[in-house]
């Protein structure tokens, strides 16, 4: 299983560095990569029809650490490749939500879309510890 993280956007500094630091730290336990695309438009065009795809949204469903190592067993059970959208600055287009497997939600707070690909990561990399045993509490 691979999991893509698409986003709208390039990431910028000072994300940028936290984002290569939970690149290198996922690597040891799954294959995640990041796509950046240009617009709503070219994230459509991207999907396969192959992938589960899950939109991060507002009104998805919110997950503790613990919930996350869940769905990510669930994902690896399940042998398809996942791939997770980030909107830009406006959030994802209701086509993208609509075209989703899923919605899930980072909380109820207004995160930068640049914080969210940092937020996302983070939880992939936690949820990864915790089906592994080890402690996640860095």
């Amino acid at each position: 299983m691979k999991t893509t993280v698409m986003a709208v956007g390039r990431i910028r500094p000072p994300f940028e560095a936290a984002e290569a630091h939970y690149l290198k730290l996922l690597k040891q336990r799954q294959k995640v990569g990041v796509v950046e695309v240009k617009d709503d438009q070219s994230m459509l065009r991207r999907l396969s029809p192959d992938s589960h795809v899950v939109a991060l949204d507002l009104g998805g469903r919110a997950m503790d650490s613990i919930a996350w190592s869940a769905w990510l067993d669930q994902r690896r059970l399940a042998a398809r490749d996942v791939t997770i959208l980030i909107g830009g600055p406006s959030g994802l287009p209701v086509e993208a939500i609509s075209r989703s497997d899923e919605s899930i939600s980072l909380g109820p707070q207004t995160l930068a879309h640049q914080l969210a690909r940092i937020v996302l990561l983070e939880q992939l990399f936690r949820a990864g510890k915790i089906l592994a045993g080890e402690k996640y509490h860095l």
